[in-house]
């Protein structure tokens, strides 16, 4: 019997940390964990025995609290699912199906590839991953594992993978930082979060983009900062803008997003002054800079600054997959402290486990293996769906994009005079399209009409006959 539960114990722990648990949803973050547990347990009988990972472990993984993972603990337990045992941990009770009938895998929202709509943007294709080459690093990063990653872990992340991050900064944005400088992340959310929280005091205002990544407002309503929009043009955010009195401005200079528009070099250098000028940050979140499928891209803001007076924020969640939870941020020397200060007190949160996998992954080449051949094929998706939209150009202005995930394509004046982007977002939902809309991510007013098109994550196939529903719904 023992045999058997440890044969299955690895199964039960990658069936647990892919619990996919959505906070925007309805249902609250607890019941979901709850019920996916349950599912789990009652629907595979083979894990009777097997022990739950602690509950630290968990919520770390599911990035939720502690507090959330052992209230569905003790519910379980009260139910007879699961059973303690002193100074062991938390166990799967043998016999439970007698305690509730199997419920359908597929009622329990655990994955979510599924639920991905053609144009959703923002995903990357998980399926181009070599997942047997990433399986053989992790195997190999924990079947015999560092005596280091057993200890006390660095608040600021596995110092390997610092370093890999440096190297891989150095060759690809020519931003020359130690690995001291780099603090790993579970995100753009934390990233922006710790810089928020530590590096710019409460109650002081940044400037930021209009349009923008709607989490970002988010993040600074969060902590207690004051929010100056800014409308950028067709060069981006004009340094004129910048209110007086900001302390910061978080600013997408490779690749704005949603427009994909770049920063020119005069805007990057008067950026700069300003910084240099009043002693303000600068954030530069380098969306989308590792997709370009033409040219050179300017160098990175932090690169030019020597990271006097930036920020630099980076993710690998559309490099590998969104699932992975693994970003990173570059600071200022001086700055690093109390970034550490503030992550020994909470504790970080990004997970442990694939960091010495990615280290390896990225240092033995295949990182950049993947990112040619993720460039490659993007391109060419881009390419077709651009070909496919030709139908409609007399509506849409469509135009190939040099870098990026996804397409901006302004509304002709005939469609903008009798439509709004808004609205063909919503009559191309009711067709199974997840189609963008440029206005809804603006807080002052505008008249910028444009769809999001994202055709990254979607094959040939997907795209042509989405492209098709789109065009139909622009005929109305």
């Amino acid at each position: 019997m023992a045999n058997s539960v440890k044969k299955y114990q690895s199964n039960l722990d990658s069936e647990l940390f892919a619990l996919s648990l959505d906070p925007d949803e309805k249902t609250a973050l607890q019941m979901q964990l709850l019920e996916g547990l349950r599912s789990i347990i009652v629907s595979s009988p083979k894990y009777a025995g097997a022990r739950l990972p602690a509950s630290r472990m968990l919520s770390a993984e599911l990035s939720v609290s502690r507090t959330t993972v052992q209230t569905a603990y003790d519910q379980l337990i009260s139910e007879g699912y699961l059973i303690t045992r002193q100074g062991s941990g938390t166990f799967i009770a043998e016999n439970v199906s007698h305690l509730a009938p199997p419920r359908p895998r597929a009622k329990i929202s655990r994955y979510k590839v599924d639920s991905w709509l053609p144009f959703q943007t923002g995903l990357p294709d998980t399926s181009l991953m070599p997942h047997a080459l990433w399986a053989r690093h992790l195997d190999r990063a924990w079947r015999r594992p560092d005596p280091e990653l057993l200890a006390r872990a660095d608040p600021l992340g596995w110092y390997p993978l610092r370093a890999a991050i440096s190297d891989h900064l150095a060759t690809w944005r020519n931003l020359n930082c130690a690995p001291e400088q780099i603090i790993i992340t579970s995100g753009a959310w934390e990233s922006l979060e710790l810089i928020c929280r530590t590096l710019i005091g409460e109650g002081n205002t940044v400037t930021v983009e209009d349009p923008c990544w709607h989490k970002t407002r988010d993040v600074l309503s969060l902590t207690g900062l004051k929010e100056h929009s800014a409308r950028i043009d067709h060069d981006g955010l004009n340094p004129a803008k910048i209110s007086h009195n900001s302390a910061a401005v978080i600013v997408t200079p490779s690749r704005h997003y949603p427009t994909g528009r770049s920063l020119p070099m005069p805007r990057r250098i008067s950026l700069l002054d300003w910084a240099d000028r009043v002693g303000g940050l600068i954030i530069e979140d380098d969306y989308d800079s590792e997709f370009r499928y033409q040219g050179y891209p300017l160098p990175s803001l932090s690169g030019l600054d020597g990271l006097q007076h930036t920020l630099y924020l980076g993710s690998f969640s559309k490099l590998i997959s969104t699932a992975l939870r693994i970003g990173y941020m570059v600071a200022p020397k001086r700055l690093v402290d109390k970034a550490r200060a503030y992550l020994e007190q909470v504790g970080p949160r990004a997970s442990l486990i694939p960091q010495p996998a990615l280290a390896a992954f990225m240092l033995s080449g295949d990182f950049a293996i993947h990112l040619r051949r993720m460039r490659r094929i993007y391109a060419q998706r881009q390419s077709h769906l651009i070909s496919e939209l030709r139908a409609v150009d007399d509506l849409l202005e469509i135009h190939p994009d040099v870098a990026g995930m996804h397409l901006c394509l302004p509304l002709k004046p005939g469609l903008a005079a009798r439509t709004t982007d808004q609205d063909i977002s919503r009559l191309a939902r009711q067709q199974g399209l997840s189609v963008g809309a440029l206005s809804a991510h603006c807080v002052l007013p505008t008249k910028q009409q444009a769809l999001l098109l994202g055709y990254a994550a979607f094959d040939n196939e997907v795209l042509t006959k989405a492209a098709s529903k789109l065009c139909h719904v622009l005929r109305g």
